[in-house]
């Protein structure tokens, strides 16, 4: 037995002028993958579209609007409809980052907003199958589009399902741009049924979906412990880090999002300061010889490029390359496993630091000159490295073809540690090894989320 979206095709089919056959449908059973927060997609789904009388009126008013060709309308378009529905939410962040403006603990931004995406996502491809609502241009074969229609149902809208989850999320981080962030989310549902690929009633109720999982998300934020105060000391002693307002101390008792806790892959002790182990390290750190390029390359890591953003636009030019772009479910997954993975690792790497409080190679000699300010937290293990290697895994293992040059990207992060001065070989290897132990557990999560 047919159903409606079937049904639809068939008759168009007889035409000629179906836009895809149902074995070409993006992703029919991603409404069932594994979500990060919300308990499953069938949970958040949607009521159901409005019948067909309304469907007419709905295609009436879109004929009209076609019709126009207002080149600001094309614009609109052309802007939202590139990439993945999530790409120009990373973008605003990355652009935020781009231009030094200030976003403590941005990564925590990059996880929710992901997160909120693809899980409204996943809703919405729910709803998507459960509905099957045609296509516009596949209800009324005479709808001439402005762009190609997506090869899934069309009921709730996907690019809204992700706006109303970023616009939200967004307002929660910066709660002065609410209005900004709303008007944008409303546009970028509207770019849609300009098109012609979406009906009104699939974007509003894709806002409208997008809003209500970004509330779950939202509450998960809230109680991650991001906000407690330290009341601390910072402890004294041999091979101890010295300081006043130790950075990140707190996060070893955040909430992971995969890790069963901060210290479940915590690296050994390291040696101490005094043994022959590391002195040899000193003694690198001393006869390194700085020369342009690898004084720029730690100047680039320590640079939000090498810090956030290049990690994503690597991921977005790799889903442009294979098409997953075209493939919003995953996608999302892509950006949320690169965001969530670094916020585990960023958990688990200064659940390490705090253990040991070990101090950095110009605390044991002042005669060290780092290449910038050193980084207001103990040196064991590197955060860069922890950081570089759990993300270069995950990409990795979603773009396989890139594996190699990708691993050497991360490899170079964390050296460039060592070449500013301010961090010990050893500091980068405990934290690549753990950055792998992160991620392969991120990848094992993956590896059984329905996506595979």
């Amino acid at each position: 037995m047919l159903s409606g979206f079937g049904k639809a095709c068939a008759v168009i089919l007889f035409s000629g002028n179906c836009a895809f056959a149902q074995s070409d449908l993006i992703e029919p059973e991603a409404g069932t993958w594994k979500t990060w927060v919300i308990t499953s997609g069938e949970d958040f789904r949607v009521p159901p579209p409005p019948d067909a009388s309304a469907a007419a009126a709905e295609l009436a008013q879109m004929r009209d609007l076609l019709a126009q060709k207002d080149p600001a309308a094309a614009d609109k378009i052309t802007f939202w409809d590139a990439g993945s529905p999530g790409y120009r939410w990373i973008d605003l962040v990355n652009n935020r980052l781009l231009e030094n403006q200030q976003i403590p603990n941005a990564h925590r931004v990059y996880t929710y907003l992901t997160m909120a995406m693809y899980d409204a996502t996943i809703a919405a491809w729910d709803a998507k199958y459960f509905y099957n609502r045609p296509r516009p241009s596949e209800a009324d074969a005479t709808l001439a589009t402005a762009l190609p229609p997506p090869r899934s149902p069309s009921y709730p809208s996907e690019h809204a399902a992700a706006a109303g989850a970023a616009a939200t999320v967004l307002s929660h981080f910066f709660p002065e741009e609410t209005s900004s962030f709303k008007a944008m989310a409303e546009e970028a549902a509207q770019s849609r049924v300009l098109a012609g690929v979406q009906f009104p009633s699939d974007s509003s109720a894709g806002l409208e979906l997008g809003r209500r999982v970004a509330e779950q998300v939202i509450a998960r934020a809230k109680a991650d412990g991001s906000d407690a105060k330290w009341s601390g000391a910072v402890p004294t002693g041999p091979c101890m880090w010295v300081g006043n307002k130790p950075a990140n101390v707190t996060m070893p008792n955040w909430k992971p999002i995969v890790l069963a806790a901060p210290d479940e892959f915590r690296p050994p002790a390291p040696p101490d300061c005094q043994s022959p182990a590391v002195k040899a390290e000193m003694d690198a750190i001393r006869q390194f010889e700085r020369k342009f390029p690898n004084s720029y390359k730690a100047f680039y890591w320590q640079s939000p490029s090498g810090l956030f953003t290049d990690w994503y636009d690597y991921a977005s030019k790799w889903m442009f390359e294979d098409k997953t772009d075209t493939n919003p479910p995953r996608a999302a997954r892509a950006y949320a496993m690169l965001a969530t993975v670094y916020y585990d690792a960023f958990i688990a790497s200064n659940d390490g630091k705090y253990a040991y409080w070990y101090l950095r190679p110009n605390m044991l000699d002042a005669s060290i000159t780092p290449l910038f300010a050193v980084p207001a937290h103990p040196s064991y293990p590197s955060n860069h490295s922890t950081l570089s290697t759990a993300r270069c895994e995950v990409l990795a293992y979603l773009f396989p073809g890139h594996e190699e040059f990708i691993r050497a990207v991360g490899k170079e992060a964390g050296d460039s540690r060592v070449w500013a001065g301010i961090h010990y070989e050893m500091d980068n290897r405990a934290g690549a090894a753990l950055g792998k132990a992160v991620a392969g557990k991120f990848i094992e999560r993956a590896k059984t989320d329905g996506a595979d």
